[in-house]
Formats: C-alpha cells, sequence, structure tokens
C-alpha cells in the first residue's frame, strides 16, 4: 500500500483512552501519520499524545465540528482516516476497511458500530440515530445506517472539497448529507464498539445535542431540497388559508355579503404566504443547482 495515510484523532478530555488509540494504530498501521486535535483539554490529553510522538494540534474554537474544519485544512495526505479519541471503536480490521475504500473507489466510507458490549450504546443514543437515520434516507437517500458514526475513512477529494459549517457534534451528519447531495461513491463496514473505560465520560447530551442534530437537518433540508422544504410551508399556508376562508364564502354565497371581514383578510394573507413560499422555493432550487455545479468543480480539481 504506497498511498500516505494519515490518522485523524479530535480530543477533549481524553487522558484516559487517547494513549491506547495511538498505540493501537502505531501497532497496526506503522507507517501512517497520527495527528491529535485537541480542543482545549485541561487534563494530560495533549502531554500524553506528545509523549508517544504524534503530532499534537490546538484548536481554540469550541466543538467537534470546528475540529474537523481544522483537521481537513490543515493536514495533507491521500487517505484521511477520522476516529474518536475515547477508544470505543475497535480498529482491528483496519486494513480490511482501507483495502475495501481504495477497491471500491470510495470518498467515504463509514464504521457502522455494532455493540460488543450492552452498555456500550446508549438507548437514548441508539433511539436518536435510528430516527435521524431514517429522516436522512427518507431526504437525500437511502445508503448509511449509522449516522453519527465518528469512525470513517476518506479521500483527499472528500476532505479538501468539504465546506464544513458544523460546529459541534452534529459534524457527522453534515459529513453525510454531504456526500449523498453530492452523489460520492460511499459505502459501511461493520465494526465492533464498546463501552468506555471507567474513568472516560462522554461529552454527548442526549437531548441538547440531539436538538442541534435536528436542527442541522432542516437547515440542510432547507439548503439543499429548497422546493420540497418551501412547498411544505407553502401547502401548510395554502390549507390554513382554505380552513379559514370557506365559511366566508359559503357564507358570502348565501348572504351575499361579507360577514367575517378579518378571516377574510386573514385567509387572503395566508393564501399569498403560501404561494410566495413556492416561488421562493423555486428560485432557491435554481441558486442550489449552481452551488452544487461549484462544489463539483471543486471537488474535481482536486487530484
Amino acid at each position: 500500500m504506497n498511498k500516505k495515510i494519515v490518522v485523524l484523532i479530535p480530543s477533549l478530555n481524553e487522558e484516559k483512552t487517547v494513549g491506547s488509540v495511538i498505540k493501537e494504530f502505531k501497532k497496526i498501521l506503522p507507517s501512517a501519520n497520527i495527528h491529535v486535535f485537541d480542543n482545549n483539554s485541561h487534563d494530560k490529553t495533549k502531554l500524553i499524545a506528545k509523549k508517544l510522538g504524534v503530532i499534537v494540534h490546538n484548536v481554540k474554537e469550541k466543538g467537534k465540528g470546528n475540529v474537523v474544519r481544522r483537521m481537513f485544512a490543515d493536514v495533507e495526505g491521500e487517505i484521511y482516516i477520522m476516529i474518536d479519541a475515547d477508544d470505543t471503536y475497535l480498529i482491528n480490521n483496519i486494513n480490511k476497511m482501507i483495502k475495501f475504500f481504495i477497491d471500491e473507489h470510495l470518498d467515504m466510507l463509514v464504521a457502522k458500530r455494532v455493540s460488543v458490549e450492552k452498555k456500550a450504546y446508549r438507548f437514548g443514543h441508539i433511539f436518536g440515530n435510528k430516527i435521524f437515520s431514517k429522516l436522512v434516507k427518507l431526504i437525500f437517500g437511502n445508503q448509511i445506517d449509522d449516522l453519527f458514526s465518528g469512525f470513517r475513512i476518506f479521500s483527499k477529494r472528500f476532505v479538501k472539497s468539504f465546506p464544513g459549517n458544523s460546529k459541534g457534534f452534529e459534524i457527522e451528519t453534515e459529513l453525510t448529507i454531504h456526500a449523498l447531495e453530492q452523489r460520492l461513491p460511499m459505502g459501511e463496514m461493520i465494526c465492533k464498539y464498546k463501552s468506555r473505560p471507567i474513568g472516560s465520560f462522554s461529552k454527548l447530551s442526549t437531548l441538547k445535542d440531539g436538538l442541534r442534530i435536528l436542527n442541522v437537518i432542516l437547515v440542510l433540508i432547507k439548503d439543499e431540497r429548497p422546493l420540497f422544504f418551501f412547498s411544505i410551508l407553502s401547502l401548510f399556508f395554502v390549507i390554513f388559508s382554505f380552513i379559514i376562508g370557506i365559511p366566508v364564502i359559503i357564507s358570502f354565497l348565501q348572504t351575499g355579503l361579507v360577514e367575517k371581514i378579518p378571516s377574510a383578510i386573514l385567509a387572503a394573507i395566508n393564501m399569498v404566504i403560501g404561494f410566495l413560499c413556492f416561488f421562493s422555493g423555486l428560485i432557491l432550487d435554481v441558486i442550489k443547482k449552481m452551488r452544487q455545479e461549484n462544489k463539483r468543480l471543486t471537488y474535481l480539481n482536486i487530484k
């Protein structure tokens, strides 16, 4: 394997686990360049990483999304492996994953987590993952089952053409939707997933981060499927207009008078808003296609 492989490890207060992740990669992929991107840890994470001889970067802007932006911008390679520093992913099949990635000419390969311990994967995370994954599949396409996996392999083309607008843990959602929207070749492989060691704690908040992820999905639907998004809004306002306006029309046909003037005005306003939403969607859909063409050209210009 002659390709330059880089391992990117985002970290935040992972002194209990980052060393194990680094050692495992050094053992299995001795030729890979390992980079730890630390997000203002106040424990010994950076010290441990430096002692193990890897390259340590400091990212001051808080949030995993900001870390990923810096990783993709600062590191040069041909195959990029991104993995969390929490030592929950078993990487014993990494060479098999890389071979599959190369043989299939993929731009992104996602490690689909399969729990080997009952407590490894919290129920709230499992439920949220399934719900959000089904929502993304419904809107953008049916390819990835584990939307939130933090263990992925990328091509240089993907890394250097990915815009990266998310700031926090919703970055995995953006990575997946970007690949789906650009119709990039992607795949998924089973990866065993274990629980964190004693003394190591997750930074995820099921409710808080779930709401942020939902917000990102809705924003991406608006940005990448504007006609669909604004057609739904248009339909809502048109239906609301009919609900309010039909009694006014019936009354007018019976008496020849408009007795409920406020209702008539409200119905008319909602109908106008409905039409404005629909035509806004049409205009934004044209702009979206132009933006997608620019993204595609950027992707193709990267060797």
